[in-house]
């Protein structure tokens, strides 16, 4: 079965990145919400979670530290005051240059060519979209 192989690539992936956000004084999902917002800026929570694929009760906490270290700005939405938007603060901005690009860092040493990584990228999305399809028709 691919469950363990796909689940133990995830932990070396964040044991990799570790000392690297360590560095940075940034935890790995910490890291993956701040990749989403250098994407694009000004984001409800509900838009990181849709990207991230996680639950805005799981965001919150996650975005408190954020904010409470200074990375992220959360303010309510004047119109409608249950949706909240994040935003990057200078801070988060200096880190961009340092952090937005890890990759090469993490995943040069892996022996796999740009292309072989996209293509495993590429068919990670279409099992996880796949899977979550399936979910979906179930609740419905």
């Amino acid at each position: 079965m691919p469950c363990y192989a796909i689940y133990s690539a995830g932990l070396a992936i964040q044991r990799t990145y570790k000392p690297l956000l360590d560095a940075l004084g940034i935890t790995y999902p910490q890291y993956l919400l701040l990749n989403v917002l250098w994407e694009e800026d000004h984001l409800t929570v509900g838009d990181i979670g849709e990207r991230l694929g996680i639950e805005s009760s799981t965001l919150t906490p996650l975005l408190k530290r954020l904010q409470a270290a200074g990375f992220v700005e959360r303010t309510r939405n004047p119109a409608d005051e249950r949706q909240v938007f994040v935003e990057l603060t200078e801070r988060s901005r200096a880190l961009e240059e340092r952090g937005a690009c890890l990759g090469p860092e993490v995943f040069g040493n892996a022996g796999m060519t740009i292309e072989r990584l996209f293509h495993l990228r590429d068919e990670v999305k279409f099992l996880r979209d796949a899977l979550n399809a399936k979910l979906a028709a179930k609740e419905s």
